[in-house]
């Protein structure tokens, strides 16, 4: 497995791929690895012949500059985790190396950009779109592997794909999850003990309305599912919604083809967000 730290040095290496018309793959991560991003590189294997990984915490993205600060970077065992998983190149930039001087990023993302998490994170997936773009342009993969996780996050992505014609289709992979249901995320580690065990609403609440979606109509759904959140100490809940997964706006028709249940809460000081599509 190669690591190389500048753009220079990436295209380098995937010249030769590139002239071979083998198919490149890229996983995009902020580091602090885990199960759900090695699930990516996997199926990320399966349907390319090359496969990129970066790790780069993207400063532009964060709207609370002392969740940036606290953003975990265990680079050594992320190396390590990716060595196992079959990667074979690594993409770890320095700041500089991604923004070498002060620039403006504004791109028309849609109404669904203020919805959900651009309401609670003003400004977040323009941060998220600028630096994809960025990697886009310097690896210019076939693919790109996202966690479905992230709903929202990938919808913006590919309204970013859309916007500039990009050639790279965008995969969208499954949420991996605890055995007791907790979605995985880089964030979990700073859950207590007892944080991690309120964190297990969030997705007893979707189990509970993907269970009763056929019996209940959505507003019960989304009366009982919001009272188990709100009932549970140490749980602040942000939102919790029955969204058309294209809009992000909300849905009363259980008839349409695109439905997701969303939600966002803090859990002690660690703020976690889940999904599950409906149907």
């Amino acid at each position: 497995m190669e690591v190389v730290n500048t753009i220079t040095a990436l295209r380098s290496l995937l010249g030769p791929i590139k002239l071979a018309k083998q198919k490149i793959a890229l996983v995009p991560t902020m580091g602090a690895l885990h199960k759900g991003h090695l699930s990516l590189i996997d199926l990320a294997k399966q349907q390319a012949d090359f496969v990129v990984c970066s790790i780069f915490v993207n400063p532009t993205q964060f709207t609370d500059p002392k969740d940036l600060e606290k953003y975990p970077r265990p680079l050594e065992h992320d190396l390590d985790m990716l060595r196992t998983s079959g990667c074979d190149l690594v993409f770890m930039p320095p700041v500089k190396e991604m923004y070498p001087k002060p620039e403006n990023w504004h791109i028309d993302l849609g109404p669904a950009e203020f919805l959900l998490e651009g309401e609670f994170r003003k400004g977040h997936y323009q941060g998220v779109t600028q630096i994809v773009k960025k990697l886009f342009d310097a690896v210019t993969p076939d693919l790109a592997f996202f966690g479905q996780k992230d709903f929202q996050q990938v919808l913006m992505i590919q309204k970013m794909v859309n916007y500039f014609s990009m050639p790279v289709r965008i995969i969208t992979c499954p949420i991996i999850r605890e055995e007791d249901g907790l979605a995985m995320s880089s964030r979990n580690i700073h859950l207590s003990a007892e944080d991690r065990q309120d964190a297990l609403v969030l997705s007893k609440a979707l189990y509970y309305v993907r269970d009763h979606f056929a019996s209940l109509n959505i507003p019960e759904l989304l009366q009982e599912a919001r009272a188990m959140i709100q009932s549970t100490p140490g749980v602040e809940l942000d939102y919790f919604t029955i969204a058309d997964g294209a809009t992000l706006m909300p849905v009363l028709d259980k008839g349409e083809s695109n439905i997701v249940a969303l939600v966002a809460a803090r859990v002690g000081q660690t703020r976690l967000i889940d999904n599950m599509i409906l149907s």
